[in-house]
């Protein structure tokens, strides 16, 4: 008998990659699956896909279910976050224009002092700067929104699909941008802009992407979305081996897939940037995680984090919705689905946001685990049980 087919959607992304490798490594056969890869052209209509049942799965950027379950997408069905599938993993680029400013005054783009490019652009900025960026509610446009708050240039988002980012600065439609790999090194590549900072330097374990599904599906559905979980998790530890990474990149620069080359592809997964059309490179030590450092865990104080934030923008009430974006992360699933395949799991579902500037011990079920750094560029702190936006 064949095995139940299950139609995962994506968008063309490195950070799709462990729902790729899951099928393409046979992770996702293992677990007795056949998984039917279904590429959208944008996240709005990826997010309707999964939301009018054309498929039970998908990447999505982690603040997308977090909108609907603080009622900002209309009356439409629950999305729930299984899984965390990348950490980092965006780039900020400036067009060419802004780029010969900031090298006339001296900028050194060393793609790591967040403060210092954001004063750069202050200077070199006269009237509004207009960024691009994948969708209003994406992680994309919370670290831009923390990043430029106060001391920023005056700035406006322009909602642009990943793929047409280059385009788009090369048109003169926007000035700057905040995207996901390869999309920002495509940029560079056509010799339209440079990149400025990584994701990264912004806050150091942003969650970029979730697997995501509707509630309602999720609950008839446990077996499935048992081995679902398990395929793509190992998954994405196959992938943070190195000697896994040429794999990848090839895996990924399919035209079914990214579509992109696999040498871009390979920038972001092997941390070594290429920022400019001088061939400057950068070495970036956690550019994109999948798996290390309890990356796929589906933090309910992050995803609080989006919450805040989106209740200051659209005036709700910030307990309720840190209320409600807590309740989607599916921590409990996590722990019963993949604890017998190997995953260290924290002591905690929640956690202070901001407060590790180095690798740090925590309690997990199985004694202790080290979290990576996860510190804002501005020391920023957030506390879910105290939340202040």
């Amino acid at each position: 008998m064949s095995p139940p087919a299950l139609r995962l959607g994506f968008v063309p992304l490195l950070d799709a990659a462990p729902i790729i490798v899951a099928r393409e490594m046979g992770f996702a056969e293992a677990e007795g699956l056949a998984l039917e890869l279904c590429a959208a052209p944008s996240w709005s209509s990826l997010r309707d896909m999964v939301l009018w049942g054309q498929v039970e799965a998908a990447q999505m950027l982690a603040p997308i279910p977090v909108a609907i379950a603080l009622g900002l997408v209309g009356p439409v069905a629950r999305l729930d976050i299984l899984q965390v599938l990348s950490v980092n993993g965006d780039v900020l680029g400036v067009s060419s224009a802004i780029e010969t400013r900031l090298r006339g005054m001296g900028f050194g783009f060393d793609f790591v002092d967040a403060k210092a490019a954001r004063a750069g652009l202050a200077a070199a900025v006269t009237g509004e700067l207009r960024i691009g960026v994948p969708f209003p509610f994406s992680t994309h446009a919370a670290l831009v929104r923390h990043w430029l708050a106060g001391e920023g240039p005056a700035f406006s988002l322009h909602t642009i699909p990943p793929p047409q980012m280059a385009e788009a600065l090369a048109a003169g439609e926007i000035d700057a941008f905040c995207v996901g790999e390869p999309w920002g090194s495509v940029a560079v590549e056509r010799g339209v802009g440079a990149l400025l900072l990584p994701g990264a330097a912004i806050w150091a374990a942003a969650p970029e992407k979730v697997l995501a599904a509707r509630h309602d599906w999720i609950g008839t559905q446990p077996e499935t979305v048992a081995r679902l979980m398990r395929a793509v998790w190992q998954a994405g530890r196959w992938m943070d081996m190195p000697a896994n990474r040429a794999t990848v990149a090839d895996l990924l620069a399919r035209s079914e897939h990214v579509n992109a080359p696999p040498e871009l592809l390979d920038r972001a997964l092997s941390g070594q940037m290429v920022i400019s059309t001088r061939g400057e490179e950068r070495r970036v030590g956690d550019m994109i995680r999948f798996h290390a450092g309890a990356a796929a865990f589906p933090w309910r104080s992050q995803a609080a984090w989006f919450a805040c934030q989106l209740a200051r923008i659209h005036g709700l009430d910030v307990a309720a919705a840190v209320g409600a974006a807590m309740a989607i992360c599916r921590t409990d699933l996590y722990r019963a689905n993949l604890r017998g395949v190997g995953a260290d799991l924290p002591g905690a579902s929640s956690r202070i946001e901001g407060a590790l500037d180095h690798p740090t011990a925590v309690a997990s079920e199985r004694g202790t685990m080290i979290l990576p750094r996860d510190v804002f560029f501005d020391r920023a702190i957030f506390d879910p049980t105290r939340p202040d936006c």
